[in-house]
Formats: structure tokens, sequence, C-alpha cells
């Protein structure tokens, strides 16, 4: 089993954009004095529900401030990136941490981004696997030629290559941000990781879970691939002594923070969208997640593989919104949660 740390960057209400981002990098340095396993970094583009631009930025930031901890983007957001750009980045981030950065892509939303970084809603609606597939390539051939509807370029090489990393890995892990059917059928058939978000309970999980074995069998995988797939789970932590205790403080914080944050998002072409109730939204996070003391977080945690199969977990811990608060949460995760689990 591998718990890490999901860190958004979040700005809460009444907070600065350098507040956030310094607890961001907090976040990551004490999940690696806790022993946590990994730091998962979130991307946002123009709204306070996150405040990190650039994942792989803050990865490499992270990954020379840290010795031990895996460091991965929960996402980059593909459609707003050349493929052959993020590649590069992450080959380098792969050989120069010897092996400890995954790379995690999504397709973002249908938001105000996709405008201002040229991709457009065909980016988004159609252009995900194209681009997906470029950057697999890129990440395991020595050449890469594009002769895409998007992207159309002669043969060039690959410098650096993942490959060269000497007893490590021939590249960074991919895993791909899944919240749909087709993002399940996408990444099964590629043989990628599935990321699965915190709004999922065990249930959904599972039958996506499922359903990824049913196509990725259908595409050729062994059963003993699909098994090893290495899924990763996000949710949220919150550890103290009372269960009560630890959901007053997160429906103290997060709702104010969603509302702030998720209010925010602006689509491209001015559809209309929803957004849930931030009470109830974090009341439900609450139910679903290890939130309470470490024996009931352990226990949530267990029965969450127990119904899914999924080994790696990727908590949300800063929902206080308060910098010492997280530190603290997350030295009772890793000292006091995990021992129950290992």
């Amino acid at each position: 089993m591998r718990v890490g740390a999901f860190v958004l960057a979040a700005q809460f209400p009444g907070q600065g954009q350098a507040e956030a981002l310094h607890r961001a990098v907090r976040s990551a340095e004490t999940a690696e004095e806790a022993g946590l396993d990994d730091v998962w970094l979130a991307e946002h583009h123009f709204v306070p529900y996150g405040t990190c631009p650039s994942a792989v930025t803050l990865a490499a930031l992270l990954l020379g401030r840290t010795r031990r901890i895996g460091i991965g983007t929960a996402v980059s957001v593909l459609p707003n990136a050349h493929p052959v750009a993020l590649g590069e980045q992450a080959a380098l981030l792969h050989l120069l941490s010897g092996g400890r950065f995954s790379l995690g892509v999504g397709r973002g939303g249908p938001w105000v981004d996709l405008e201002v970084f040229g991709g457009g809603l065909e980016a988004y609606e159609r252009g995900f696997p194209e681009s997906l597939d470029l950057l697999l390539r890129w990440l395991r051939q020595p050449r890469v030629a594009a002769d895409g509807e998007r992207y159309r370029f002669r043969e060039v090489a690959v410098v650096p290559r993942p490959g060269e990393l000497p007893d490590g890995p021939a590249s960074p892990t991919v895993v791909v941000a899944c919240t749909s059917p087709g993002s399940v059928r996408l990444a099964a058939r590629r043989g990628l990781p599935m990321l699965l978000g915190m709004h999922c309970g065990d249930a959904e999980k599972a039958e996506m879970v499922r359903l990824y074995r049913r196509e990725a069998l259908a595409a050729g995988a062994t059963p003993e691939q699909v098994r090893a797939a290495g899924h990763v789970s996000v949710g949220v932590a919150q550890v103290a002594d009372r269960a009560e205790e630890a959901r007053e403080t997160l429906l103290k914080a997060m709702p104010g923070w969603f509302e702030l944050g998720l209010g925010a998002h602006t689509t491209v072409d001015g559809r209309v969208r929803s957004m849930r109730d931030p009470h109830a939204y974090t009341s439900l996070l609450c139910d679903l997640h290890p939130v309470g003391p470490p024996q009931l977080c352990a226990d949530r945690i267990a029965a969450t593989t127990e119904a899914t199969g999924i080994t790696r977990f990727a908590f949300l811990t800063e929902g206080s919104g308060d910098l010492a608060a997280t530190e603290h949460n997350l030295a009772r995760l890793g000292g006091e949660v995990l021992p129950l689990l290992r």
C-alpha cells in the first residue's frame, strides 16, 4: 500500500496566494518527514480553488527539496500544453530525480483556459487521445514524428531520453484522471493506471475498476498486468481524537473554500453549469473518506482497498486551511494511521 498527500495549494477565504503556495510546499516536506510515500500536485488556472498553475514546475522544486518521497502531478492539464513540451519536462524530472517523478494527466474542464492557451473546445472534446498518444511515444521512443489532426512535425530526436536512467524505470509512470466511462476505456486500452477523484465513493470506484479490467483484457492485457495497474484513489484525510472534531474542522473551512474556488470557474463557451452545495459536499467527503480517529481512518482506507482493489491513495490534508493544522494532520496520518495499515 502507498499512501500520499494530494496537494491543491488551496486559497481559503481571507488568505493570500503566496500563503497557499507556502502551505503546499510545507505539506510536501512534512509528508516526507511523516513517512508518507507520495505527494500528488494539482494544477489549476485563474481560480483560487488551487493556486498552482504548473504542477511540473512545483514538482521540480519539491523534488529538489526532498530525498525519498515520490512526487507526481494530479494532474497536468493536457489540452493546455503541447505534449512534446510536457514530455520533455517529465523526462527531465524523471532523470534528475532518479525515477521519483510520476506524470498524471487529464482533460481538465470546458474552462476559459482553453481560450487563453489556444487549445479551444476541440482540444478538450476530441483532442485528448491524440495528445496522450503523442506524449506516450515521446516518453518511450528515441525518435518521434507526428501526423495527426492537431500535431504534425517531422521526426526529431528525444532529448533527454527517459530510458537512459541507470538502474531505474525506463520512463515515468503516466496516470490518467478518469471521470467517465470514456476516460476509463482510454486508460485501459493504453495500459495506464487511473486517478479516481475524491467525489467518488467506493461503489463508483469499484465499478470503474471493473470496467477498466474488462477493457484492458479485451485490449490484450494479461490478468497479472491488470492487477498490477496501480490505480490511485483520491480522498480527504483529517485525523483527530474524535470523529466529531475532525468533521467540525473540515466543515468550518472547506465550504467557504469550495464556494470561493469552484464558483470562480468560467466556461469557455458560456454553457450553464451547476455547482455542488459546498456544505453538503463537505459533509459527503467526511462520510466517504478517512475523517476521524486513527483507527476509523485506517478502517476506511482498508475498506476502500477491499471494495476496489486499489492500494495507492492521495489524500487532501489541507482541508483546515491552516498551515500548522495541516502539518499536524500529516504527522498524525503518517505516525498513527499508517502503522495500523502496515
